[in-house]
């Protein structure tokens, strides 16, 4: 079959690679029909992203039609239509049963690479290095799913693929990220970065009950998005985001900030992007923690800083003094999204949401090393890349 293949930094190719097969009894193969490019892949694409190895197949968004099953999978059936959940997890442990999927105890085969960076390890993730796992991704004409009789949920009506694909990722991730805001009718949440999971955050907090959502980013084509799901807009270039955020709340401060940007972000002050930078080309630290410190800063006192932006590892000048001092509450994690795939999905059918919103480039597989480099540099305002075997 045809698969994107990492081949090293800034580097993808499309290559022939054997086809998955069933080697768990719990095991199912499913054809892709949609998969698609997301903001955490430029990640590994610029080589963050430790423990990757020349030729891993990458790609954790993903869906399509069971063409196998293991004999253990009671839920799934031959010709079954199905969006696959990132995170791999088994059902059956106690993080499982505490509905924390993403953090499942028992999928990661390579639990002892993690825990060296981590303390514990995480679940496995589809495409995601060895450190994670070493799982086969998704952006490729067929995939292997472990725990299939835990994970993908059955798209049983006519709802289309760009529907319903982004239930793998990045919508339950803007929606669990605004859900660890705790909002409250009336409340004021701030969301950095205008990419597709800020633009989920964003819709996700006015369903919440949020009465104003103010979201920071520097492109201007995804500022407008924002805009158009009803947020009010901060360029960071163009304005100082802190004094703006103060100004805009009465100096209070929003009551909830989310950091929907992670490790690799980006800082109108040459001095302080200059700094991040060096220490991260020399793996003196994995994140550019720019986005975080300044949500940190800008929150209400006593409010709540959720972060759904990824981070590999460590970082440096944290501000634990504000966090601390200002009884701030941080909390974070990779999407528990076996949690909200049935109520985001009736949200879908019932009009609430229309995910595919975030799309503006349609490819075929073949042409994701393209869509790897217009997504990375946001050329031709790119957005969102959908991928077709």
């Amino acid at each position: 079959m045809k698969a994107t293949c990492w081949m090293g930094r800034n580097t993808v190719e499309v290559r022939e690679v054997p086809d998955p097969k069933i080697l768990n009894s719990r095991d199912a193969v499913v054809r892709v029909t949609s998969t698609a490019i997301c903001g955490s892949d430029l990640h590994l694409y610029d080589g963050y992203i430790p423990t990757m190895k020349k030729g891993d197949i990458i790609g954790h968004e993903f869906m399509g039609e069971v063409v196998e099953v293991g004999p253990k999978v009671s839920t799934l059936k031959v010709g079954d239509r199905v969006v696959v959940p990132f995170p791999i997890a088994c059902g059956n442990c106690t993080s499982c049963e505490h509905g924390m999927f993403s953090v499942c105890e028992n999928s990661n085969p390579n639990a002892g690479m993690a825990e060296k960076l981590m303390g514990h390890t995480p679940s496995g993730i589809f495409g995601y290095s060895h450190m994670l796992g070493g799982y086969p991704g998704g952006q490729a004409e067929y995939a292997r799913v472990p725990f299939a009789d835990v994970g993908p949920i059955k798209i049983e009506d006519g709802l289309a693929d760009e529907k319903v694909l982004f239930l793998s990722d990045i919508l339950p991730t803007g929606w669990m990220g605004a859900e660890m805001c705790d909002i409250k009718t009336g409340d004021t949440i701030a969301v950095w970065g205008a990419g597709p999971v800020g633009q989920f955050a964003v819709a996700s907090a006015y369903l919440m009950g949020a009465e104003r959502v103010i979201c920071i980013d520097r492109f201007p084509y995804r500022l407008r998005i924002a805009e158009r799901a009803g947020a009010e807009t901060l360029n960071y270039e163009e304005v100082d985001v802190l004094e703006a955020l103060r100004d805009m709340t009465a100096g209070r401060g929003p009551d909830a900030c989310i950091d929907a940007v992670g490790m690799e972000a980006h800082h109108p002050t040459p001095a302080m992007y200059a700094y991040d930078r060096v220490k991260q080309a020399a793996r003196l630290e994995t994140e550019r923690p720019y986005a975080l410190r300044e949500a940190i800063m800008a929150c209400r006192n006593g409010g709540i800083v959720s972060v759904i932006g990824v981070y590999g590892g460590v970082l440096d000048k944290f501000p634990m003094g504000s966090l601390m001092n200002r009884s701030l509450t941080l909390r974070g994690g990779q999407c528990h999204v076996q949690r909200y795939l049935k109520p985001l999905l009736a949200k879908i059918r019932d009009g609430d949401i229309d995910p595919s919103f975030v799309i503006t480039h349609r490819m075929r597989l073949g042409d994701a090393p393209r869509g790897y480099e217009m997504f990375k540099n946001k050329t031709d305002d790119c957005n969102k890349v959908v991928l077709t075997p």
